[in-house]
């Protein structure tokens, strides 16, 4: 069903298309949904499937990629984190993976979070000293590394243990990843005993300690069942016009983490129909497995199991388990849902408070429902980048998130004032000619529909659509969810434009409040970009940062008012200083990504100083660009061939500021 602007409003399938379309035609009967969405129909367009299994998983793959606003959404699109021990090097690795499995390898999962895989990795290298190193920093390696000092590696590249004892732990940690846990304790325990009979106390040691690891990663998985051995649950709760699904996964018998995500849906539907519309979504970028526990049936099971059968190449059983261990487990998984929807509700009310704080504090008419925050980073002008990070009431809405590489020639290298007006430029334009001003206050809320509730989000990349890179992570402006902070979830993949693109909740893109970092000159400048684009009615406000750089003592600016701070412990200040520390750090992080795209094209010879022969000397020494880039400034004096002045050289070149 399209709009008036051809904008998608909901994708449905029917056996009967005719039949379908009729139940619309009829004057009354509809839930005040239905009848919203046939009033904003303008046109319809229909694709025919040979089967209801393919219609089902094209629906899915349409509302996914349209996002249409009448359908259930699941907002959350990342894969999941596997582990992988790999074979194609005479020594295995043990890493965190995710995306396409390229590499050979074996692949162990999925986890729930990146949490997840880094405790167990951690505890897997304790259990099996297992390496986890990158092959060309083994293969540079001369002397054992720090990891197996504190035995957490066996240190197969200088020789510690032959390939014979390697290859026995890489299959010890397989059985275990396999589903064998309680044989490959069983067999230490007895190596142990054996070791301290034969007087061998330090062996004996070592095989404790990694029995001890192993009772680590089992005892933090929680809940391990018996009678199930591969089975995702799924765990529905509806309150206050909000709907929580958790899910847990549990592969060979183990409990590797649960994730709570949640969808936007009408109020009117039930937690049946959430979850029925959730689960065709849920898997179809993700593989299923034998077994799905569900808290409530879904209308379309039977089906649902075909298609994704038809998908996977085995049988996918659905069942809604009402007794037994498997009823523990849905329980279980309910449990949690409840509790992650009720800490969500209240930190969206305290986030409500927050956002009555800053209109308060600023002056304006409403509480501000788009806030975005500017900020710009750069080594003396070199990879200069400008970062916006947009917050609303359910926090950081990472896919609204955008970069800018500072383009113009003619900006003075290092001139802060000169990049944000070209990033405030750019952007403002772009939005005027994408999304033209309507006659409208600044300050008002965008209309909500009193039939259609956006619930909120616990952890704020639920809406995030992009791809990642390791390295950086969002803080989170809504209590933490079940979930731990993921790692490898940095916003560096915003593209570089100001695409004036309504968010998932189809808000104005138009911001609320504009929050610069920066003091009365970065204000001025922005003021200035404004009045020349003819905006007007965009309130405001620069940061700066108050004497020593001292968080707490920030002052504000705002045009035509005297700069004014706000009390130590005041909660708005808390948050407007997270708001500008996210800014902050999206700007450097995507400054660095840059910097490091630069450094692999045009090698270490971009630093000066640095030519083919001291390269070599660093990367002989470091094993890594990245070890290189982590080396502190008297690891690099002591690197043959690098004098002092080159040392200070490359340290500059990958830090924000020289050694002291």
């Amino acid at each position: 069903m399209l709009g008036a602007d051809g904008t998608v409003l909901y994708v449905g399938k029917a056996k009967s298309i005719k039949k379908r379309v009729l139940s619309y035609t009829r004057p009354v009967g509809h839930t005040n949904r239905i009848a919203r969405m046939i009033a904003a129909t303008h046109a319809m367009e229909f694709v025919s499937t040979r089967t209801e299994p393919e219609a089902l998983l094209l629906e899915a793959n349409f509302i996914k990629q349209l996002k249409p606003r009448f359908n259930v959404l699941l907002r959350d699109d990342k894969s999941f984190p596997y582990i992988l021990i790999t074979a194609d090097h005479a020594a295995p690795q043990i890493l965190k993976h995710r995306g396409a499995r390229n590499r050979p390898g074996d692949y162990y999962g999925p986890f729930a979070s990146v949490w997840a895989v880094d405790r167990t990795i951690n505890a897997l290298e304790r259990a099996f000293l297992l390496r986890s190193c990158s092959d060309s920093y083994y293969e540079n390696r001369s002397r054992p590394c720090l990891l197996h000092q504190i035995k957490r590696c066996a240190a197969p590249c200088t020789g510690e243990i032959d390939e014979k004892e390697y290859a026995q732990l890489v299959r010890e940690a397989k059985a275990f990843l396999s589903g064998r846990s309680r044989a490959i304790k069983e067999e230490l325990a007895q190596e142990m005993e054996q070791a301290a009979e034969a007087l061998e106390f330090e062996r004996a040691a070592r095989l404790r300690d990694r029995l001890a690891a192993l009772s680590a990663v089992q005892g933090s998985q929680g809940i391990n069942p018996r009678s199930v051995e591969e089975a995702d649950v799924f765990a529905c709760h509806q309150e206050g016009g909000a709907t929580c699904i958790e899910v847990f996964f549990f592969r060979t018998g183990q409990n590797w983490g649960n994730r709570a995500y949640y969808p936007r849906a009408d109020r009117s539907l039930d937690e049946s129909e959430v979850l029925g519309a959730f689960l065709s979504q849920f898997y179809e970028d993700k593989p299923a497995p034998r077994l799905i526990l569900l808290s409530h049936k879904v209308e379309e099971q039977a089906l649902l199991s075909e298609a994704l059968s038809e998908k996977a190449g085995f049988r996918v059983e659905i069942a809604a388990p009402q007794r037994g261990e498997k009823r523990d487990l849905v329980e279980h998984a309910l449990q949690n849902a409840r509790e992650a929807l009720g800490r969500t509700l209240a930190e969206t009310a305290t986030q409500a408070k927050l956002l009555d704080g800053v209109a308060k504090a600023f002056g304006l008419a409403h509480a501000p429902q788009r806030i975005e925050v500017y900020d710009n980073s750069h080594i003396m002008g070199t990879n200069a980048v400008g970062g916006m990070i947009v917050a609303g009431p359910e926090g950081f809405r990472k896919s609204q998130y955008r970069k800018f590489n500072i383009k113009s020639a003619d900006i003075v290298p290092g001139d802060d004032f000169g990049m944000m007006r070209e990033v405030l430029t750019r952007r403002f334009a772009r939005l005027l000619k994408e999304a033209p001003r309507a006659a409208a206050q600044p300050d008002a809320q965008p209309p909500a529909s009193p039939d259609t509730a956006a619930p909120p989000t616990s952890a704020p990349d639920m809406e995030a659509t992009v791809v990642e890179e390791p390295g950086l992570e969002a803080p989170d402006l809504e209590a933490p969810d079940l979930e731990a902070p993921d790692l490898e979830a940095p916003d560096l993949e915003a593209p570089d434009t100001d695409t004036a693109l309504p968010d998932a909740e189809g808000a104005s893109p138009w911001p609320d409040l504009v929050l610069i970092d920066g003091g009365l000159g970065q204000l001025n400048a922005a003021r200035a970009v404004l009045g020349e684009l003819g905006i007007t009615d965009v309130p405001l406000v620069g940061i700066a940062k108050g004497l020593d750089r001292e968080a707490g003592r920030e002052q504000f600016f705002l045009p035509g008012k005297t700069p004014f701070r706000m009390e130590p412990r005041d909660p708005v200040l808390y948050f407007i200083q997270r708001l500008r520390d996210e800014a902050h750090r999206f700007a450097i992080g995507s400054h660095r990504a840059r910097r490091k795209k630069d450094i692999t094209e045009a090698g270490l010879q971009a630093i000066p100083g640095v030519g083919p022969t001291r390269k070599r000397a660093l990367l002989r020494h470091f094993g890594t660009l990245k070890a290189i880039e982590r080396a502190s400034f008297a690891d690099l004096e002591q690197v043959s061939g690098i004098n002092a002045a080159t040392a200070k050289a490359v340290y500059d070149y990958f830090h924000e500021r020289p050694p002291a």
